[in-house]
């Protein structure tokens, strides 16, 4: 039993192989998975939410109802609330206030540079018609609209003919002056 022994040496041990591709690859895998989750997440809540357990918009078979004769559907609009004469200078506030600064930069610009003011001006004339008066000054509001769209339409003319400028900056002003004292701005 006196047998040599191998001597036992350490060798080296060859280095293992690098995995950080694959851990990148398992992270880049798990950060898309979560992304698709989230944007899945995120369209569902601006879309009305993640469909419950509602009842359907048809009614079951047997109960199948018949309309009494003689009744005709309601189809008139359900009416429109009137607002009050604050609510709608808030509402239109914005819009007549553009006219002025607008109006001023008209007066000290080219043809070119002028042209696209009076285009937005128009457009805001536009949105003064498609805004819903009180009762109590409907009829002049809407005249009063038409009139300051009028003029605009004239100032355009004027600023591409590049004659009658000052004429028709004035006659667009007072008629939204007459807007802005209709409602008390």
């Amino acid at each position: 039993m006196d047998e040599p022994q191998p001597e036992v040496r350490w060798a080296p041990l060859p280095p293992a192989p690098q995995r950080t591709g694959r851990v990148w690859l398992i992270v880049g895998l798990s950060v898309a998975a979560l992304a698709v989750v989230a944007l899945v997440l995120f369209f569902a809540v601006f879309r009305g939410g993640m469909p419950g357990p509602e009842g359907s918009g048809t009614p079951p078979v047997g109960s199948s109802e018949t309309p009494p004769d003689g009744a005709t559907p309601m189809t008139s609009a359900p009416p429109v609330d009137d607002p009050t004469l604050e609510v709608f200078r808030d509402k239109v506030s914005g819009w007549l206030s553009a006219v002025e600064p607008g109006l001023d930069i008209v007066t000290g610009a080219s043809t070119e540079d002028a042209i696209p003011v009076v285009d937005s001006l128009i457009d805001d004339a536009q949105r003064l018609g498609d805004a819903l008066p009180p009762s109590s000054i409907q009829d002049s509001w809407r005249s009063g609209v038409e009139t300051y769209a009028q003029q605009l339409t004239a100032l355009r003319s004027a600023v591409e003919d590049g004659s009658g400028v000052s004429a028709a900056i004035d006659s667009a002003r007072a008629a939204a002056a007459d807007l802005r004292d209709l409602v008390g701005l």
